[in-house]
């Protein structure tokens, strides 16, 4: 039988405050367990949660880049359950009434566009951590987390694929990035991720029973549990079982789901509005003050690239794919706009293999934007040939300078001196008697033989330009 996924995504974004989502304890990351819990946090009786408004800015900010409705009255509901992290026996979060209703996130796939919507993002607060490994017989509890912001982006159920469930988080990893309302790090938590998947028979309008992949926090990992777990659903229906709704864990190191618990419902959880918090009321002018306030999102900073810079669609797309990918090109751009595509091409092949291959992120790149569009000016002004500034990219990877320093210091300026390049050539064709016959009978490809015995006899500092130019003039 021929099955069909259908995936949603649950997106936790951790809104970059500086305090909790409902007190004034710090959401600084990596702080000794427990210190940033407050009696708010901790759930003691008598205390009130305050309401942390730019929490509710960067949501509206949120809502507005998706194109999606704001709800100008929306309230906090309190999401009962037991858990030994979550010390009031609720977390406050949004139900009914969330502060952003249906919006939309357009992906690619190759040459297909499609657009997946988004069905809502709520405010809420983060619980704790259970800690497993740190006694042999206990599970530690740590609240640093206990009240921190969230945003929870929810998806329609419009992913077909593993790769079109990464290419819609990586959209809205970087839309959050951009407009600056999370730091994206995966590996602090501050971006989680759920997938609820389900398979069904192809053709069939009914959804499956699905089943949710809890707090995956890299993109190769999401890719590889949902991938699983569409081969375990498959597997059970076609030996005639039925899916159990239910929660699992991936785990990366078995590469293997496991079942957590059976999945709720939002019956099971008894929500209803907390009584300590008012609704918000959000108005027209708060609205139309965050939109003003909105940067460059991708879309645009992509139809500048290649309105403004001549990109094609392909560069423009991937160096607007990360925030930090884009200002790195950016900061190259500003002494280099006439050699955006020669900037393009350094940043997206030779920097881009030597991050991959060491396993940086851009911002940890040993090679700063100013020193890369430093060696981009060098190869545009002819003083070092395309081959060469590959030695000197290397060079400047492992710390011997900037660009300028390394060409003077190893003596790497091309040979532009007509004179000499006249002579050196003069020579290869005098040697080269066979050769010369062939070329002067049609043989085009023997020009390629003349231009590396150039480049050789003069250690690779001339200009092959010059080269091809003088080889022509006088091969006639």
């Amino acid at each position: 039988m021929e099955w069909e996924t259908v995936i949603g995504l649950e997106i936790h974004a951790q809104l970059n405050t500086k305090s909790k989502i409902f007190s004034s304890a710090s959401t600084k990351f990596g702080q000794a367990p427990n210190s940033q819990a407050c009696a708010v946090d901790l759930g003691l009786p008598g205390v009130l949660p305050v309401l942390n408004v730019e929490a509710v800015n960067k949501a509206i900010k949120f809502g507005l880049a998706v194109n999606a409705h704001i709800n100008q009255r929306n309230i906090f509901d309190r999401k009962n359950y037991f858990y030994p992290d979550l010390p009031k026996g609720y977390q406050i979060s949004q139900m009914d009434l969330p502060i952003v209703g249906e919006g939309e996130i357009e992906i690619k796939i190759g040459d297909e566009t499609k657009v997946i919507g988004v069905t809502r993002a709520h405010l809420e607060e983060d619980a704790g951590k259970s800690v497993h490994d740190m006694f042999n017989e206990y599970t530690a509890i740590d609240l640093n987390r206990a009240g921190t912001p969230l945003l929870e982006i929810v998806s329609e159920p419009d992913m077909r694929s593993a790769k079109e469930a990464v290419a819609y988080a990586k959209k809205i990893h970087a839309l959050v990035q951009y407009i600056g309302i999370c730091d994206g790090n995966m590996q602090e938590g501050s971006f989680r991720c759920d997938a609820n998947v389900s398979i069904r028979p192809m053709g069939q309008e009914e959804l499956g029973t699905r089943a949710e992949l809890k707090n995956i926090n890299s993109f190769k990992f999401i890719e590889r549990a949902i991938n699983l777990e569409i081969e375990r659903q498959q597997d059970i229906l076609e030996e005639g079982g039925k899916i159990v709704q239910e929660t699992r864990l991936y785990d990366a190191v078995k590469h293997e789901t496991r079942s957590m618990r059976s999945k709720e419902e939002a019956n099971d959880y008894r929500y209803f509005p907390d009584p300590d918090l008012l609704p918000v009321e959000i108005t027209d002018e708060l609205i139309e003050s965050i939109k003003a306030s909105l940067p460059e999102l991708p879309v645009e900073k992509k139809a500048r690239f290649i309105a403004e810079l001549g990109l094609n669609e392909y560069d423009a797309d991937v160096l607007t794919s990360q925030k930090s990918l884009a200002d790195y090109f950016e900061i190259m751009l500003k002494d280099n706009e006439k050699n955006a595509k020669l900037c393009a091409n350094w940043v997206m092949g030779e920097l881009s293999a030597s991050l991959n291959k060491y396993q940086l992120d851009i911002e940890n790149s040993p090679i700063s934007a100013n020193n890369l569009s430093q060696l981009i000016a060098r190869i545009g002004d002819d003083t070092i040939s395309g081959k060469i500034a590959k030695d000197v990219f290397k060079a400047m990877w492992d710390g011997e300078g900037s660009a300028d320093a390394i060409i003077e210091s190893k003596g790497l300026k091309q040979v532009t001196d007509t004179g000499a390049i006249e002579a050196i050539i003069d020579e290869i064709i005098a040697n080269n008697t066979p050769q010369v016959e062939q070329f002067k009978s049609g043989n085009e490809k023997i020009l390629g033989f003349f231009v590396g015995q150039a480049m050789k006899a003069s250690q690779g500092k001339a200009n092959p330009k010059l080269i091809n130019q003088l080889l022509r003039e006088k091969l006639g």
